[in-house]
């Protein structure tokens, strides 16, 4: 009898210490999620707009540190970002690409002569 009543006293411990931060990590994946769904599923520019504003208040409501960078983000470069509703197109084969060249040059310790150093990434990528 003693043993169930411990698990019980222990079970009921832990939930009301656990109980706070699952509302909290329920909130954060919602939060995440909204984010996520306002990018695949949204394809008006000014709908995305409303939603993305919405999505910034919830944020600074729920007072989430770690969801700050990303709302202010947001905020500052907005009319940039809601250009991917226009065309769903990203820069990401530029940064691909960009990260390709970092790497060679890093391979090779620096760029020496800079005709060169053009040859070989026109060679290599072109």
């Amino acid at each position: 009898m003693s043993f169930l009543f411990r698990r019980v006293a222990c079970f009921a411990l832990h939930g009301s210490l656990l109980r706070p931060l699952t509302r909290d990590l329920k909130l954060a994946y919602q939060l995440s999620i909204e984010l996520a769904n306002i990018f695949q599923n949204t394809t008006n520019k000014l709908y995305a707009y409303t939603k993305l504003a919405k999505w910034h208040e919830k944020v600074s409501q729920s007072n989430f540190k770690s969801f700050n960078t990303i709302s202010r983000t947001i905020t500052n470069h907005y009319k940039t970002i809601l250009n991917y509703f226009d065309n769903r197109s990203t820069n990401a084969s530029a940064e691909s690409f960009n990260a390709k060249i970092k790497a060679f040059r890093s391979k090779f310790r620096g760029v020496r002569n800079i005709e060169f150093f053009l040859f070989r990434l026109t060679n290599l990528y072109a």
